[in-house]
């Protein structure tokens, strides 16, 4: 097979470059990121060999793509996205362009080439906010809430059109909140993680009582698997680790697992729109694919924390800027 994963120098596209060349060794896998401020080449450290090949370039670039696509590809698995809701609030335009317009680039370039089949990899945000109680199913209406959200529930429904207009084989993953190694460290586990081990104090929006369901990111990479060896085309497959936790509980995890005290918390305002709470009914792939994720939230918080610790380096060149040097 050959595989072409965009966005793969990211945190999940990165983890999941791992976890094919550690799976399926023998699949000719061309990764394709732009590194913009959260590609990281250091994410893919140890990746190589002669059936692997990385390019710098965006999704949004028919031209650039389309010398890719020329080559033969059988399998597209699109991470590539700007994801971070902050910064989709300060200017939607950019998540516009790489969500939206990204996709759309990728899936004509797909039905032009005859790909076999298109991974769109999305998320539990484009279903909007949950009361106390219920899941997000499949069925859940798209109501997303923030630029961020809306304009990957654009891509999600371009994706679903080009399949029902053009029989374009495609497959949809709306994932809960992910964590891990090499996350970007604006996100809320890493960023806690660095602060809780600087001593500095640790932002929490509101009254941190906004909860979010937790998935070890290679539990989410081994159910991506599964859906591009045995997704039923035209099928959106939830994937969540069914771990509910407020912010606020996972702050106070980090502080209690490196020894840091409470009082470094620091309640700041709330953040716009901000979804009070988001739960996954991941029930459809484990019925259909057989998935079941191998980490429960204490084991996957203690590997997290413990990958951190152990790769200081790691956070030492973001923080001082010098990762950006690879790209």
């Amino acid at each position: 097979m050959r595989l072409l994963i965009t966005g793969g120098a990211g945190f999940i596209g990165s983890n999941f470059v791992h976890y094919v060349r550690r799976e399926h060794p023998e699949y000719e896998v061309i990764n394709v990121d732009l590194l913009t401020y959260a590609g990281n080449l250091d994410n893919l450290e140890g990746v190589g060999g002669e059936n692997y090949r990385f390019v710098r370039a965006d999704i949004a670039d028919r031209a650039a793509m389309e010398s890719i696509f020329q080559e033969r590809v059988d399998t597209v698995v699109n991470f590539a996205a700007e994801s971070h809701v902050d910064r989709s609030i300060l200017d939607p335009g950019i998540f516009v362009r790489s969500n939206i317009q990204g996709t759309q680039t990728l899936l004509d370039l797909s039905k032009q080439y005859k790909v076999g089949n298109y991974i769109q990899v999305s998320t539990d945000e484009v279903y909007g906010t949950l009361g106390a109680e219920g899941l997000f199913t499949e069925e859940t209406p798209l109501a997303p809430n923030s630029p961020y959200s809306a304009s990957k529930a654009g891509a999600d429904l371009l994706v679903r059109a080009y399949h029902e207009t053009f029989g374009l084989p495609v497959n949809i993953t709306r994932c809960s909140n992910n964590y891990g190694p090499y996350q970007f460290p604006e996100k809320l586990i890493p960023l806690m993680i660095r602060n809780a081990l600087a001593y500095k104090p640790l932002p929490v929006y509101g009254d941190g009582l906004n909860v979010r369901d937790w998935l070890y990111v290679e539990d989410h990479c081994s159910a991506i698997d599964l859906v591009v060896h045995k997704g039923v085309s035209g099928e959106v497959y939830n994937v969540g680790g069914h771990n509910e936790r407020t912010n606020l509980q996972v702050v106070r995890t980090i502080l209690q697992e490196l020894g840091r005290p409470e009082s470094l918390i620091s309640y700041v305002e709330d953040r716009l729109g901000h979804d009070r709470r988001y739960a996954i009914d991941a029930s459809k792939i484990r019925r259909q694919l057989g998935w079941n994720p191998k980490h429960d939230y204490e084991s996957g918080i203690r590997a997290t924390i413990q990958w951190y610790l152990n790769n200081e380096k790691w956070m030492e060149r973001i923080e001082t800027g010098a990762y950006r040097e690879n790209g």
